[in-house]
This record gives C-alpha cells, sequence and structure tokens, in this order.
C-alpha cells in the first residue's frame, strides 16, 4: 500500500497526520495525564516532538512496520487523538495503540475509532491476531478493549518502568476468526 487510507465513522474521520496536526498533538498529548497513562509519550512534550512523530508515522507506514491515524471530529475537523498499529508482518499481528485528549475523554470517541481499526486490520490488511495492553491503574483503557471484543489474556506484573516505578501491564487480545464471529452475531 501507498497511501495511508482514510476511514470515517458516523462521528469520525480517521486519517493520516500531517504536520499542521502538530500544534495539536503538542498540547494534547502533552498533558500529564496522557503522559500518565501511555508506554511512550514524554512530559514534558517539548517542541518539536509532535513533528518527528508525525514525519516517523510516514515513514513506517511506507516500511509496512505501522499504520497512525489522527482522531479528528466529522463536524468540527479538531483533532482529538491518535490511534494505531504496530504491525508484525511475519506473524501477521498488530499492536492497538491509542490515546484521546483530555477534552474528548468520556464521549465514545476512542471505542468508537477502535471499532474502526480493527475492522480495517482484519478485513483489509487480513491480520490474524490484534493485541493491546494498558496500565492496571488505568481501567478506562480496559473497558475500550472489552467493548470492541477484545479477551482479557492476562496481567504482565511489574513490567514496566514508568516515572519512577513498575507498573503492571493487563493484555486483552482478539483472533480474527473471534471477530468474524462477533460481525456474524450483530446482524
Amino acid at each position: 500500500m501507498t497511501q495511508q487510507p482514510i476511514l470515517q465513522t458516523q462521528r469520525l474521520v480517521l486519517r493520516p497526520f500531517n504536520l499542521a496536526d502538530a500544534p495539536d498533538v503538542q498540547r494534547l498529548a502533552g498533558a500529564r495525564e496522557i503522559a500518565a497513562n501511555t508506554a511512550h509519550i514524554p512530559h514534558p512534550y517539548e517542541d518539536g516532538v509532535a513533528e518527528v512523530w508525525i514525519e516517523q508515522n510516514a515513514v513506517s507506514f511506507q516500511e509496512g512496520k505501522s499504520l497512525a491515524f489522527a482522531i479528528v471530529e466529522r463536524q468540527s475537523s479538531r483533532l482529538c487523538g491518535a490511534i494505531g498499529f504496530g504491525i508484525s508482518i511475519v506473524n501477521v499481528h498488530a499492536e492497538l495503540g491509542y490515546w484521546i485528549g483530555k477534552p474528548y475523554w468520556g464521549q465514545g470517541y476512542c471505542t468508537e475509532a477502535a471499532r474502526t481499526i480493527l475492522e480495517y486490520g482484519f478485513a483489509t490488511l487480513g491480520l490474524n491476531r490484534i493485541c493491546s495492553n494498558h496500565f492496571a491503574r488505568n481501567p478506562a483503557s480496559g473497558r475500550v478493549m472489552e467493548k470492541i471484543g477484545m479477551t482479557y489474556e492476562g496481567c504482565l506484573r511489574q513490567h514496566f518502568w514508568k516515572w519512577g516505578k513498575f507498573e503492571d501491564l493487563k493484555q486483552y487480545g482478539i483472533l480474527n476468526r473471534e471477530w468474524q464471529m462477533q460481525q456474524e452475531n450483530r446482524f
């Protein structure tokens, strides 16, 4: 694939990031609450970091390593978060990751975007498995995973070192055949 697709939901557009998004990425992802609940978002979020990240996304997509979408409100065109996959072509699976800016919490945007990218991963990319994880102290992220049909697979105790302490990592996953069964049961 040479060009990243644009996906749409009832309320959202999932599109590639562009450099014009950098100020919003820095503002939203730079909130301490976002960095605290994610593995790799820095805090403080320094100038220039968003631009480098956006450019890396485009390169990683071309290399088939990852896929990152800007989550944008359809009506307002405001950026409200990010969602994407780290892809293992050899293993035919991907790891789902996401963040939603604090002003957009509690509106169901993450679940809506996650359902859409899950469908894209299975139906278009032909993935066999999609997994995700969250810090144990962030159960809201786990609820998103459960709502999109992922199964809790276990806890990696004290698996991640974050801001001076070990964090437990809860893991979820879903197989293509499980997702297909869910789609059949929806209708």
